[in-house]
């Protein structure tokens, strides 16, 4: 059951947060004046060539749910993940809805309740392994090419360190199922401070959940956690895409500009802002710190604005309407195979 006063209170934080983002924050660190004087200069080569980054991008958000459900045809695992992404990153404080939608729709395309279950904890769960990788990745990259010095090296090793960790509870709950007892007891030790204090921690036993989500799951991450993993590399490098094209496009592909080294750091690096759940889709936070950093990088605050801008924009907008189409054509869809069952009622 959904806490309507709590999603209301965490939308409104979430709004006011983006637009303090947007009207303060951002304008200390770029130029929106700047930004659409280098848009009116992007030539129509350059809008192609985003436009076609952006169909590749959507086509490439298909796949996670392909490879998280056996047997899940194109189309099905996309309309799944756009109404989601439509539903989680167009409503502040939608997350929750976009989950009950991505299981309804899964289940009324034939995935059995647990299978659907998995497929969506699995697509979560690497959708935030592919986030902390990035980091690690940017940071490698832009020091092998010399850019920005070593001040960054902390995000890094920090991002590391998270994954570390985190891989490593993972890979020991999947191994068998008395290190996933073990694990649930650790957990339970570790919130034992909290429990007087905390009212939902005062009866969770973590063994019980741990060892239910290694049991739902096992079989899938054994046979399609290298799929799983391609799908989401693809997914994240691609959006990436649109955001270098963007820049070269304000940049002038016949300038020096912005090197491909600096622009993934850059992104890489700034993907971080996801992991905080203030805004829907790191709006705001993640925009921030990527002009901040491409600038920091040598780009123009004028170009890296403009380019986040168009990046934002190309990446969100249609991903929501096409997320908007996908939900209704399904709950139509869903509406009539409702209509055509017949009633048992005397």
């Amino acid at each position: 059951m959904l806490d309507k006063k709590k999603s209301i209170i965490l939308g409104v934080v979430g709004i006011a947060f983006i637009v303090l983002i947007f009207w303060k924050v951002i304008p200390q660190i770029g130029s929106y004046s700047d930004a659409i004087e280098s848009l009116s200069t992007m030539g129509t080569a350059a809008i192609v060539l985003i436009v076609v980054m952006v169909i590749i991008y959507l086509i490439a958000y298909g796949f996670p749910f392909m490879a998280a459900a056996p047997g899940l045809k194109f189309w099905r695992s996309q309309q799944t993940n756009q109404a989601a992404f439509a539903i989680s990153n167009g409503v502040p404080g939608g997350g929750a809805v976009g989950l009950a939608v991505q299981y309804g729709m899964l289940t009324s395309f034939k995935v059995s309740g647990t299978g659907a279950t998995a497929a969506i904890t699995a697509v979560g769960l690497w959708s935030t392994f592919v986030t902390l990788f990035f980091p690690i990745v940017g940071v490698v990259v832009i020091a092998i090419a010399g850019v920005g010095g070593t001040s960054h090296a902390v995000t890094g090793i920090i991002g590391l360190a998270v994954l570390i960790f985190i891989v490593t509870a993972f890979v020991l709950i999947m191994r068998s199922e008395k290190l996933a007892v073990k694990i649930g007891q650790i957990g339970n030790k570790l919130i034992n401070p909290l429990r007087k204090r905390i009212k939902s921690l005062r009866d969770l036993d973590l063994v019980k959940p741990v060892t239910k989500f290694r049991q739902d799951m096992y079989d899938l991450l054994r046979k399609r956690w290298a799929l799983l993993t391609a799908a989401q590399l693809v997914v994240s490098f691609t959006q990436f895409l649109i955001l270098y094209v963007a820049l070269r496009g304000v940049e002038g592909w016949d300038a020096a500009g912005t090197s491909f080294a600096a622009a993934f750091g850059a992104f890489s690096i700034s993907q971080l802002g996801l992991m905080i759940p203030i805004t829907p889709g790191g709006l705001g936070t993640v925009d921030a710190a990527m002009i901040a950093l491409l600038v920091s990088f040598g780009a123009s605050s004028g170009d890296a604005t403009a380019a986040d801008l168009v990046w934002r924009a190309s990446s969100f907008i249609p991903q929501i309407v096409l997320g908007v189409i996908a939900l209704l054509l399904w709950y139509r869809k869903a509406g009539q195979a409702l209509a055509r069952v017949p009633s048992t009622s005397s």
